[in-house]
């Protein structure tokens, strides 16, 4: 990268930071990394002068996980790599998934991580996603259900997660019936994959869509392997970083992201990355 198109891209970045004060951030889930070991004046006053990007999202692990943990998330994991090719740093923290649409819509941080396109349209995405996702459908054990297609939910409850896309057809569904809480029941809050996976279980709910890999995770975590079943699944997609439409370096961030994503594919280092978390972009 030349001088001074790195020197552009710092501006724009400084440029992107709003006047007014952020509305109140979730320090306990900022990623601190950067204080794992001590650091000597001279390597903390370089890293000082490198550019931070902030990107925000709820635990959606594998993909992203827990801010600050040995394992943040495979997606996390390639967007520190992809972008310390550029000299620039991350700095990774959870809120609600909803919450985090609006702040980086609102310009107060750079990017989410684990969208679809249809979950920010308007936001601007890398040519290269970062991750692969596959949506099933999960039922209580004793259900007998199976989808069909939305046609298919017509007497079923279906959960989903506030501000979560799926895929088209459900995401039409989701908002045709989003006001009648006995056909779509939106969720939030800070865990809101166990509660989903507890209102299943407690038979006050009957389906709700996932990635796979996160429910595994998450029931793996819980010891509950086999405690849901699955009832059908949509096809596979990828998932982004995604970059606020307020940041007007969003562009450029976005193809320093692909072009460090390729790199990594190439040297065989994304695959590595990967197997962290027990898993392969060919399966």
């Amino acid at each position: 990268m030349s001088r001074t198109w790195l020197l552009g891209l710092t501006l724009l970045l400084a440029a992107c930071t709003p006047s007014e004060d952020p509305p109140p951030a979730v320090p306990e889930t900022v990623s601190r990394m950067a204080d794992a070991e001590p650091v000597s004046a001279k390597s903390r006053e370089e890293s000082d002068r490198r550019n931070k990007i902030t990107i925000a999202a709820d635990p959606w692990c594998p993909h992203n996980c827990d801010a600050g943990a040995d394992r943040e998330g495979y997606m996390i994991d390639i967007a520190r790599e992809a972008f310390a090719l550029a000299e620039l740093d991350i700095v990774y923290v959870n809120m609600s998934w909803a919450r985090a649409l609006q702040q980086a819509s609102d310009g107060y941080i750079d990017a989410v991580v684990g969208a679809f396109v249809g979950d920010a349209p308007e936001f601007v995405f890398p040519d290269e996603p970062t991750g692969y996702s596959q949506i099933f459908l999960y039922t209580h054990p004793d259900s007998s259900w199976t989808w069909q297609g939305a046609e298919s939910l017509r007497h079923q409850t279906l959960l989903a997660i506030n501000g979560y896309s799926y895929s088209p057809e459900l995401d039409n569904y989701i908002t045709a019936h989003q006001n009648n809480p006995e056909q779509v029941w939106i969720i939030s809050g800070p865990s809101p994959l166990d509660r989903a996976i507890e209102l299943l279980h407690q038979g006050r709910s009957d389906v709700f869509p996932e990635d796979r890999h996160v429910m595994t995770w998450e029931l793996n975590l819980l010891g509950q392997r086999n405690a849901l079943r699955v009832a059908g699944q949509l096809k596979k997609a990828p998932v982004y970083i995604a970059f606020s439409p307020a940041n007007p370096a969003a562009s450029e961030l976005a193809s320093l992201l692909s072009e460090g994503t390729r790199k990594l594919q190439r040297s065989g280092r994304l695959e590595q990355i990967l197997a962290r978390y027990g898993l392969s972009w060919s399966n």
